[in-house]
């Protein structure tokens, strides 16, 4: 619905002329007036004056305090500015970092003056709702719009945004649950920081969240791990380990010698195994019982005439070893 003011007779009736009263002259360049105007954007506009006041020098906080403005308003309108070309950033492009606490407190009136007209926040509006299988509160449209207008997140990348917070709530939580707005938002943020801006960046990003969590879920097997999620320190090791490029069969060989050597999953004792393996660039099973074979060859030597030893390699047994580790693994 759109709002308008009533102005009454008076004010409709008279054209009134305004004249700027200057002690002190601004150059303002007609492009930069033009650009401004043409953006609509008042906060942005304003912004560019106390820049131009202040020699373009100032802080996100003096600015903030002078216009009566939030602070995370006017790194918006920095970013506004900088995309009409009329702010630099010097070397770094990349967009200002935010926190899931600068939404902007926005008002009904604000999004209904602001979206008359605009069908494409009411496809997002509808969307949602679809998707959350509710209808939205006052409280979830103004979080919806600052994801929206403030992050300005396109509105497809703003559908597979939360198709994905609903996707990931559903599988920690159980099906039928869902994420708050708040829970939303943040992700919201986390895509922003992370300049997940497109939609085929956003594709690409789910892309490989999915790889991640399946590889998770075959660690957290191979672990014999149930009925539970990771803990945040568990997931810790996990991820990096998987960072590390070690492949599914080189993690049971470490389980496995962990097992042996303490009884039980000893998180602290299995990384320092795969520490070690990684420092000498040994990621496969086939590499770890290659390369670790020249350890234990003087142990398994026997004599031979001559003083001469025979040196047997451990290497295929401890292969046949890993690989009935693996399929108990896999079969359960």
């Amino acid at each position: 619905m759109c709002f308008s003011r009533n102005l009454g007779k008076e004010a409709l009736m008279e054209d009134k002329k305004y004249t700027l009263s200057m002690e002190q002259n601004l150059a303002l360049p007609s492009a930069d007036a033009d650009r401004l105007i043409a953006s609509g954007d008042g906060t942005a506009t304003l912004l560019y004056l106390y820049a131009l006041r202040n020699r373009g020098g100032f802080s996100s906080q003096s600015a903030a305090a002078s216009l009566k403005r939030t602070e995370a308003e006017i790194l918006k309108a920095i970013s506004t500015l900088c995309e009409l070309g009329l702010f630099k950033t010097g070397e770094n492009k990349k967009p200002v970092p935010l926190s899931a606490d600068e939404l902007p407190e926005y008002t009904a009136q604000d999004i209904a003056a602001r979206t008359c007209g605009n069908s494409e926040f009411k496809a997002i509006v509808e969307e949602t709702q679809r998707i959350m299988g509710h209808l939205l509160t006052g409280a979830d449209l103004k979080t919806l719009f600052g994801i929206y207008d403030f992050l300005r997140l396109p509105t497809e990348v703003i559908f597979l945004l939360i198709n994905h917070c609903v996707e990931e709530t559903r599988e920690h939580l159980g099906q039928g649950k869902l994420p708050s707005m708040r829970t939303i938002e943040k992700e919201a943020y986390v895509w922003y920081n992370r300049e997940i801006l497109t939609l085929e960046r956003a594709e690409e990003f789910l892309l490989q969240k999915r790889t991640r969590s399946g590889e998770m879920a075959d660690i957290k097997r191979l672990l014999q791990i149930s009925g539970r999620n990771f803990s945040a320190t568990e997931r810790k090791y996990v991820e990096t380990w998987i960072d590390m490029g070690f492949e599914l069969e080189a993690l049971a060989l470490a389980y496995d010698k962990t097992i042996v050597k303490t009884g039980n999953l000893a998180w602290k004792y299995m990384d320092s195994i795969l520490q070690s393996w990684h420092g000498k660039k040994l990621h496969t099973a086939q590499e770890i019982t290659s390369g670790d074979t020249h350890q234990g060859a003087v142990s398994g030597a026997v004599p031979r005439q001559g003083g001469q030893a025979v040196v047997r390699s451990s290497a295929q047994p401890e292969t046949e070893r890993m690989k009935k580790i693996w399929e108990k693994v896999k079969n359960g």
